[in-house]
């Protein structure tokens, strides 16, 4: 039976939690409270006389092991009927399956650390008297301490080695499909070699980040080992190599002993041997810690006090350390630090302006025409005339265009919004007395679009606050469709094209809309209709195929949480992810028959593109990019095998890429970067007939308009060219009426 928390064991040992459970029972992290520390408690269910006599035998063998990357168990209690227990050190950090889950894949130099030091502990293991298998090595098994030290844990299932011919005949085995090498099923004879297998097995996890294929299934020809350079084409050779072999399925192909695997982890990347125990890895961060250690670990640097949601934004704790910073996310972060640098090279180019115009009059004053050469004191004598220069008075833009002798380019004067209660269908300024809007493409006329209905909604600021507008490609013109008081944004059609979705208030282009809410309104600006609001906010809405669901993100649960409400009944939603805390999910996007759902997922600091059922069922991590970088924004073509989604770095500026990954070949977790020749394309949406896509970018004016282009990235078309803000494009489908 499983021991509850506060239990006392043998008048000693007192439960805190329970760390994980298996068949044989379960780990406990409990206290000694006769020293006073932190203890890990193995549990044996397995309570027959022989089994009782093997443990005792064994426990004690354990007992006297003393290696720099092994626990020590110091203590062995078999309680009657109720279970044994191995009593050991608790080693507090994270598990490699974490590191891997939380770093996509490791680097070479961290396999190579991993290996060599497990391997130390594996030869001082096999090397006793008698011999000892660990015989469930996995990721899951070995543990990077806060300052990198690496350890080989869990010992409920080692058993001592008789003789080179003898099996071991007691005890349960671990079989761990991907991990175990094909003796270890059944009742076959396991020996040194199978440590090494699982070794391998482990790194080439960790190296492509997928669990390799069962040895069972190889060792029946059922299955064939897939190459790790295959999955990670930057893998050595010999490293892979290396690897590979320890995997043989034969026990004889593979390395006979530990520190002969060693060996060849080191000469892979050629490194020095070092005494046992030196080697270790980058430590993981404060926050990578799985939630329960975080909480409880006594022995953590820095400890962060968990922020609450209230429904006015994030609040934390007030008792803070010095160094906490409260979280920003990566996304608002980038925008940001590109603003600080858009400024910056304008303030340069700013001043080298006026260097070079101070400069000419002392370097070069005879490029100077004679008139403006009369104007300067010190290039003329002493008795010249000096000129008075009037300011020039900006002329109204009508006059501009009756007198001026040279090409002006048309200007748009802006109006502030018809203060009305409700949504008009408000033409934006230009209108001529046709009814028809105008507004310069700076590219010229644009191309046959094809399958769609040639329309583009789009979020603008050109109105002083964010509103949604219709821009109609074949004519050039742009209608505003909403008239909200606090501002609209992130625009998303029905199928049949007569409606949208968006969200208000909308102050400008933020990462997380706070108090924000959704509404539908009609393409031509009537029956406006607010869906039921919860706590928090509601935002990222995307409209299903079959045009009868609204996916959305919401923080109504303290965090950002994927929601739905049906079209036909606005006062009732659905929680569809439900993430571990500080585990976010958001911006939906409907495959195209509506049957799944991709999203992005914030883990352990970064964005990460993700995929689940319309449902919620099945989710999947589906792009395994590192914490090096944030994967955002997917989208998912109608008729197309291709997710697209933008990535940016995550701790240094770059410019986002257009990544793709397939929809549907999970054997492949690394996006490939689209060949695009722009500088910035993000919040990618796809024509109807998937040949173009419409994005928001920046050019040289250094602000945000409206651009399309084929999905190869040809014939680039620029459609604003207003000076405030547009973004957040929404390709029209093809309507359909009733």
């Amino acid at each position: 039976m499983t021991l509850e928390k506060d239990t006392l064991l043998h008048n000693r040992y007192r439960i805190i939690e329970i760390l994980g459970q298996g068949g044989m029972g379960s780990v406990y992290r409990a206290v000694d409270e006769n020293l006073g520390v932190h203890i890990a408690l193995k549990e044996n269910l397995f309570t027959t006389d022989e089994y009782a006599r093997q443990f005792r035998l064994e426990a004690v063998i354990l007992a006297n092991l003393r290696h720099p990357n092994l626990p020590r168990v110091s203590d062995h209690i078999v309680l009657g009927d109720q279970g044994q227990y191995l009593v050991m050190d608790f080693i507090e950090g994270e598990d490699l399956r974490f590191r891997m889950e939380r770093l996509g894949m490791l680097t070479e130099d961290d396999a190579v650390h991993i290996g060599a030091a497990i391997c130390d502990a594996l030869s001082y293991l096999h090397s006793r008297k008698p011999p000892i298998l660990h015989r469930d090595i996995k990721p899951g098994n070995v543990k990077i301490t806060p300052d990198g030290h690496i350890f080989l844990v869990d010992f409920g299932l080692a058993k001592v080695y008789q003789s080179a011919s003898q099996a071991t005949t007691t005890g349960a085995r671990a079989m761990t499909p991907g991990y175990s090498p094909p003796e270890q099923y059944g009742t076959a004879r396991t020996d040194p070699r199978t440590d090494i297998y699982s070794l391998g097995a482990t790194l080439y996890a960790a190296l492509c980040g997928i669990i390799p294929e069962d040895g069972l299934a190889r060792a029946m020809d059922n299955a064939q080992l897939t190459p790790l350079r295959k999955r990670n084409s930057k893998v050595s050779r010999r490293l892979a190599a290396a690897i590979e072999k320890a995997m043989a399925v034969d026990p004889s192909d593979r390395f006979q002993t530990a520190e002969e695997f060693k060996k060849a982890l080191l000469g892979a990347k050629s490194k020095t041997q070092q005494i046992p125990g030196s080697y270790t890895v980058v430590p993981p961060p404060a926050d990578a810690f799985p939630p329960k250690e975080m909480e409880e670990a006594a022995a953590t640097p820095i400890k962060e006090k968990t922020p609450v949601r209230s429904p006015k934004g994030p609040v934390h704790s007030p008792t803070r350390l010095e160094e906490e910073q409260p979280f920003v996310s990566p996304l608002k972060r980038q925008k940001e630090r590109e603003r600080k640098r858009r400024n910056t090279l304008v303030r340069f180019i700013f001043v080298l302006l006026i260097l070079l115009a101070v400069s000419i009059p002392f370097f070069a004053p005879a490029i100077l025409p004679s008139n403006v050469r009369g104007m300067i004191p010190f290039l003329l004598p002493s008795n010249t005339a000096t000129l008075t220069v009037t300011p020039t008075v900006p002329l109204p833009t009508s006059t501009v265009a009756s007198t001026a002798t040279s090409t002006v380019l048309p200007t748009e004067t802006k109006i502030p919004p018809t203060p009305t209660t409700g949504p008009t269908n408000t033409l934006i300024p230009g209108v001529v007395e046709t009814g028809l809007p105008t507004e310069t493409i700076v590219s010229g006329n644009p191309i046959a679009l094809g399958g769609g209905s040639g329309h583009l909604a789009f979020a603008s600021s050109r109105s002083g606050i964010p509103q949604i507008f219709l821009v109609d490609l074949d004519t050039n013109g742009a209608t505003q469709i909403t008239n909200m008081p606090n501002g609209a944004c992130q625009p998303s059609w029905s199928p049949d094209g007569l409606k949208l979705v968006f969200i208000s208030p909308c102050k400008g282009m933020d990462d997380i809309y706070f108090n924000a809410s959704l509404y539908i309104i009609n393409a031509d600006g009537t029956g406006l209709t607010p869906i039921q609001p919860g706590p928090g906010g509601d935002f990222d809405p995307a409209w299903s195929p079959d045009g009868k669901t609204i996916a959305f993100t919401s923080l109504r649960t303290g965090q950002m949480e994927i929601f739905s409400v049906a079209v036909d009944d606005l006062s009732k939603s659905t929680q569809i992810t439900k993430g571990a805390q500080k585990v976010e999910s958001r911006q939906p996007a409907w495959s195209p028959d509506g049957s799944q759902m991709v999203y992005t997922v914030r883990r352990v600091g970064v964005y990460q593109i993700w995929m689940m059922d319309a449902n919620g069922e099945n989710p999947k991590q589906i792009v395994r990019s590192g914490q090096a970088f944030n994967d955002y924004l997917p989208a998912w073509p109608t008729g197309g095998d291709l997710i697209i989604f933008n990535q940016r770095c995550a701790t240094t500026f770059c410019n986002p890429y257009l990544m793709s990954i397939s929809a549907t070949d999970r054997s492949v977790e690394q996006g490939k970067r689209m060949q695009i020749n722009v500088l910035t394309v993000e919040n990618v949406d796809y024509s109807p007939d998937g040949f173009y896509l419409a994005y928001e970018g920046v050019v040289e004016e250094k602000n945000m308009d409206i651009f399309y282009m084929t999905a190869a990235g040809g014939a680039r078309e620029r459609i604003t060219t207003d000076p405030g803000l547009d973004f957040d494009p929404a390709w029209r489908p093809s309507v359909k009426t009733p």
